[in-house]
């Protein structure tokens, strides 16, 4: 069968998203566990951005090692030595650089010729084939360019050097007959194009996104680009998950097969999820949480009399099966790191302590701790944490004016030794510990998101909240778990707030003595 591989774009265009802002530990976390998922291609970053960025990029080509790491750059010869100093030290560097060729894009965006962009183009892949072999050139707006032009800047770039390339559908303006037919156009009109892989990648604009990219592996593309859970810019990308188990659950359609380890999509789902703060829609395909549910009297008889009835998938295939091991308060350090480990979760010596601290204190609370309690521990471990939470106080009632005190370490050098302390009004105990936050800061933080989920069944579940706050004209996103909803309240935006810290983007206020 012909092979198609996956190239995810999560830490890249996913992380485009607004409110989402990933440090380079979790951006690591994420691309080992895609390493486990079996992607083709790990797409890091965007490394000319910004310093972060880069760091990020680079981390992460240092430490993964059986997949292949790439790293955008505009066609543009800073652009492209910046992400070959980012990723030169991957076991298989992919430098992709992309410059726009429709009508509209090179008028007004970048005013330029037709002419100078197949110029720039030419340059741009020469530069990038001469740090690395594999070179990826990108049509941006390709589904609303010329045919014959964007055939005949693939044919400039295959000369050049490229070894994929790539049609993009950047504004989710294509509809799938449409996209295949000009696919095989181009494909048809491009000399060399035996030579290289070709590859799309669609944005969701009109919920078309996963629907382009099927259309496209009909007419014989290589390489579908994609994201978990579909994050990435406006309404996103075409969602990984979906196209992996499309073309899963109907081989016999497609005839591909793909390296995807289809077990793995569940785990990695929520990965993203808890990291980004991004939550899943209930009835997202896949992975929302009533994907594999069913509540009508009907369906509920026939899934128990044969699950082919009304599952044309199983929920184990894609890993669905996060609870079968339960740890208690007598559970011991050996226990939860080998629970760890089963799990496939790598936690050093140092952020164990600390997930072993908080496990015992969830089990005092918890009857027993499940796997999903675990992976939501190990998420929420921070390593770059400036503020910490020492306690919270709430008084609130309904003839209260609801009131919060917090008080918070702050680390001086290596340690939390200097305590903060204020107190708030609000309208309800959750805004008013915000604005206690906001007071110690000296900030003044908007609340553009709140959210809130059970992370496990049962009435002694932990609840988990994600929150997006604006400071400034910066978003930041955040999460937080306890037992307890206030808590968890309090710890998603106290996450939140070290982001910002940790990016500069605010200060804590100076205190006279």
């Amino acid at each position: 069968m012909r092979r198609i591989e996956f190239f995810d774009t999560t830490l890249r265009d996913g992380e485009q998203s607004p409110g989402v802002a990933l440090n380079k530990e979790e951006k690591l976390q994420i691309a080992r566990q895609l390493e486990k998922l079996g992607v083709d291609v790990i797409e890091a970053g965007f490394p000319i951005t910004s310093p972060g960025d880069f760091d990020a990029v680079s981390l992460i080509a240092s430490k993964i090692k059986n997949t292949t790491i790439a790293a955008l750059a505009r066609a543009e010869s800073k652009d492209i030595e910046t992400a070959w100093e980012a990723i030169k030290k991957a076991v298989n560097p992919r430098i992709h650089t992309f410059i726009a060729t429709s009508p509209i894009h090179m008028q007004y965006k970048l005013r330029k010729t037709p002419e100078q962009v197949i110029e720039q183009a030419e340059y741009a892949v020469k530069l990038a084939k001469a740090k690395v072999n594999d070179v990826e050139f990108s049509a941006e707006d390709a589904s609303r360019s010329d045919v014959d032009f964007l055939s005949k800047v693939f044919t400039v770039a295959i000369k050049a050097g490229a070894t994929v390339l790539n049609i993009p559908d950047t504004v989710g303006y294509a509809m799938p007959d449409e996209f295949a037919q000009f696919i095989k156009e181009v494909m048809e009109k491009t000399e060399g194009i035996e030579r290289v892989k070709v590859s799309v990648h669609c944005h969701n604009d009109l919920g078309l996104a996963v629907a382009n990219s099927l259309a496209a592996v009909n007419v014989g593309i290589h390489q579908i680009e994609c994201a978990v859970n579909g994050l990435g810019e406006r309404a996103g990308n075409a969602a990984l998950e979906e196209l992996a188990m499309a073309l899963y659950t109907r081989k016999d359609f497609y005839q591909v097969e793909t390296g995807i380890i289809t077990k793995e999509i569940a785990r990695t789902s929520s990965l993203v999820s808890r990291l980004t703060g991004m939550m899943v829609q209930h009835n997202k395909s896949i992975v929302g949480k009533n994907a594999f549910a069913h509540e009508s009297g009907i369906h509920q008889d026939g899934v128990l009399k044969e699950r082919s009835t009304y599952e044309i998938m199983s929920p184990e295939s894609i890993g669905l099966d996060m609870n079968t091991i339960v740890l208690g308060k007598h559970s011991g350090r050996h226990a939860v790191k080998q629970s760890l480990e089963e799990l496939g979760l790598e936690i050093d010596d140092e952020r164990f302590e600390k997930l072993f601290r908080e496990f015992k204190l969830l089990a005092e609370k918890k009857r027993s701790v499940t796997s999903a309690d675990l992976y939501a521990l190990a998420d929420a471990q921070e390593t770059s944490e400036k503020l910490t939470l020492n306690y919270w106080q709430v008084l609130t009632g309904n003839n209260l004016k609801p009131t919060a005190t917090i008080g918070l370490w702050h680390r001086n050098g290596n340690q939390f030794n200097e305590e903060l302390i204020k107190a708030a009004y609000g309208d309800g105990p959750v805004a008013a510990a915000y604005k206690a936050i906001d007071k110690i800061l000296g900030v003044d933080g908007k609340l553009l998101h709140y959210s809130l989920q059970a992370i496990d069944r049962g009435e002694d579940s932990q609840g988990e909240v994600t929150v997006t706050v604006k400071f400034g004209d910066k978003k930041v996103a955040g999460r937080g778990i306890s037992t307890d909803i206030i808590e968890s309240s309090v710890k998603a935006y106290l996450q939140a707030v070290n982001r910002a810290l940790d990016k500069g983007w605010i200060k804590i206020k100076e205190r006279k003595n």
